[in-house]
């Protein structure tokens, strides 16, 4: 088979049969492009009969210019397609099988504690059509503990005003409901009126659906809220630094600080995994520590 035979199998196999995002197919298919540069560059020949060894050589140049979450990733994806296939009676055995990925230390999630995120959406301008539609997109972000990606997926028939409930469409084609709260409603109820309206004369042939729009009236992107948050930050001149991505970290912080269970900030969330939810247990307990350890009168003496 040809790389672009093999290639072409398994991304009909990310799309039909896992039914990943086209983002997340894209990622698998950008990691393999990764491989078949390699095997270009040291003419080691195709995908179809790369060996044990061609795959422990790959390993170690990716060890030359990756970090270990990277080449985990990588490795992750180049396994999968071999998997494929293997499963098919294509190829006797999977050259990445037994190659050990590197440990990645897992990292705190990062947040903002409350009185910072406070701060930053009271200090959004909203006299512009601009600030109306940033309030109203950074109050659901952080309300209702979306991903980027989810949020910027939002259609207007998602948002159910009377139950406060928003359908949120997350990954891997699974669908959960999440709770609005009255303040987000009221800006997501003044960008609709105020600002969309006026976002949406200036394009043509886009989703007629979409809730939140760029400037020049299309759907807005993952790296359009990024871009937004970027120029908040600098407009706003705070030392303040976070990804969109910390809306959400802060989020299921903030909800575990104040009381809320672990299993209903997983179901919130949308994780599949309670363990994937309970690094957030850590941080909170973290926070726990330090404010005692700033408040309590014993624990301030030298």
């Amino acid at each position: 088979m040809t790389n672009n035979e093999i290639i072409e199998k398994f991304r009909n196999y990310l799309e039909n049969e896992r039914n990943y995002s086209p983002n997340t197919v894209k990622a698998y298919l950008h990691d393999i492009d990764t491989l078949t540069t390699f095997l270009t560059k040291e003419d080691l020949g195709g995908l179809f009969l790369l060996t044990d060894r061609i795959a422990r050589f790959y390993l170690s140049t990716l060890h030359e210019n990756y970090d270990p979450k990277s080449i985990q990733r990588k490795l992750s994806s180049v396994r999968s397609m071999y998997k494929l296939l293997l499963d098919e009676y294509l190829i006797e055995s999977n050259p990445f099988q037994n190659l050990a990925s590197p440990k990645v230390k897992k990292a705190l999630p990062k947040f903002v504690y409350e009185q910072e995120m406070a701060d930053f959406l009271t200090k959004i301008d909203t006299s512009t059509p601009q600030g109306k539609r940033n309030t109203a997109l950074f109050e659901l972000l952080y309300g209702s503990g979306l991903r980027v990606s989810e949020i910027t997926n939002i259609k207007i028939t998602d948002v159910d005003f009377y139950n406060k409930t928003l359908l949120v469409h997350g990954k891997g084609n699974k669908d959960r409901y999440v709770p609005i709260h009255d303040l987000a409603i009221r800006k997501i109820k003044t960008y609709l009126k105020d600002t969309r309206p006026v976002f949406r004369t200036r394009a043509a042939g886009f989703d007629e659906n979409d809730l939140f729009l760029n400037f020049k009236g299309g759907r807005l992107t993952d790296r359009g809220v990024r871009d937004i948050l970027d120029k908040e930050l600098s407009k706003q001149a705070t030392a303040l630094k976070m990804s969109p991505h910390a809306f959400r970290h802060s989020f299921a912080t903030h909800l575990l600080n104040n009381g809320v269970d672990l299993r209903t900030v997983q179901e919130l969330l949308g994780h599949k995994s309670l363990a994937t939810t309970q690094i957030y247990t850590k941080v909170s307990k973290e926070r726990l520590r330090d404010v005692y350890m700033t408040a309590h009168p014993r624990a301030k003496r030298k």
